[in-house]
């Protein structure tokens, strides 16, 4: 059952999409002085549309949890620009090789490689720099314990056991092809997807006051969401259009990908995706407290089509 009319859910999110763009532009650094360029680089690729997923699901599931303030603003701000450099990042020739991104031309063919390169490296430190001004904004001893718990799990969830470490696996796995296994998939999946939507959902319920056995729930929630969201992913490169995702599709196939759709197919990826969907779901709806549009959140996220 429909927890949310489809209406007034597009509607909501139409407005909290606007106040994370707020956001995000709030914390972007000024283009000026000599680093003019890198920083109207890393601008352009931070302000060039998405879904703003990430800080989403972050406030609202400090709202879960009860949290209320602007503590966690620059937590939102931080985490977009790390899903953002490693944007810039994927998009270089070195890696994906993309032209396109949310319809438009990706940092690299705009400023250069070379520019691009440090616009990514800019947009990650600069995260930590943002998420950093949350201390300023502590109230209290135990605010200042939440702000510190919350940027160890952004580093690490960012880092070479998270992010960097699916990214390397990635790589590698390119020219494996007939050694690559489910496993290994998954592995890629959980550490450059879910790593960062854990990282989201975890410092937005640690922020609020949740206890250990509350965030490690929200931390496998949130690994089923990043899963499933990948596999979506890779639906979408077999089966969209470039006018209805903004990028160019059968980039994996392209870059010789084996992904969970082409070990299993089609119709065994969309069981999967539909199985973790509902236990995704089934966590959040344990919490004393429901958050009925972070749940339809979750839902549109993964059966979304672009």
């Amino acid at each position: 059952m429909k927890m949310v009319s489809w209406m007034n859910f597009e509607e909501e999110l139409k407005k909290k999409t606007v106040h994370m763009e707020e956001v995000l532009e709030a914390f972007l650094p000024k283009e000026e002085g000599l680093q003019k360029t890198v920083i109207e680089a890393m601008n352009y690729s931070a302000m060039a549309g998405g879904k703003r997923l990430r800080p989403l699901l972050m406030e609202e599931t400090y709202k879960m949890f009860g949290g209320s303030g602007e503590l966690i603003e620059p937590f939102m701000a931080a985490i977009e620009m790390i899903h953002n450099y490693s944007l810039v990042h994927d998009d270089l020739p070195a890696m994906d090789n993309d032209e396109y991104r949310r319809g438009k031309k990706t940092t690299h063919v705009v400023y250069g490689e070379g520019m691009a390169v440090l616009a990514g490296d800019g947009l990650l430190n600069f995260a930590f720099e943002t998420a950093c001004l949350a201390f300023e904004r502590a109230k209290t001893y135990e605010e200042y314990r939440k702000v510190a718990q919350a940027l160890s799990v952004l580093s690490k969830k960012a880092g070479i056991y998270g992010m960097i470490g699916g990214q390397c696996a990635d790589i590698e796995a390119e020219d494996m092809q007939t050694d690559l296994t489910e496993e290994l998939i998954l592995f890629i999946h959980e550490h450059k997807t879910a790593a960062l939507i854990q990282s989201a959902m975890m410092i937005g319920a640690i922020l609020a006051g949740a206890d250990k056995e509350q965030v490690a729930a929200i931390e496998k929630c949130a690994y089923n969401i990043g899963i499933a969201f990948q596999i979506q992913d890779d639906i979408l490169d077999v089966t969209s259009s470039m006018e209805v995702l903004g990028k160019p599709i059968g980039s994996d196939e392209k870059n010789n990908k084996i992904t969970y759709v082409t070990i299993h197919g089609l119709e065994k990826s969309k069981e999967k995706t539909a199985s973790l969907s509902n236990e995704a779901n089934s966590i959040l709806a344990s919490f004393p407290t429901r958050n009925l549009f972070l749940e339809e959140l979750v839902e549109q996220l993964i059966y979304r089509q672009k």
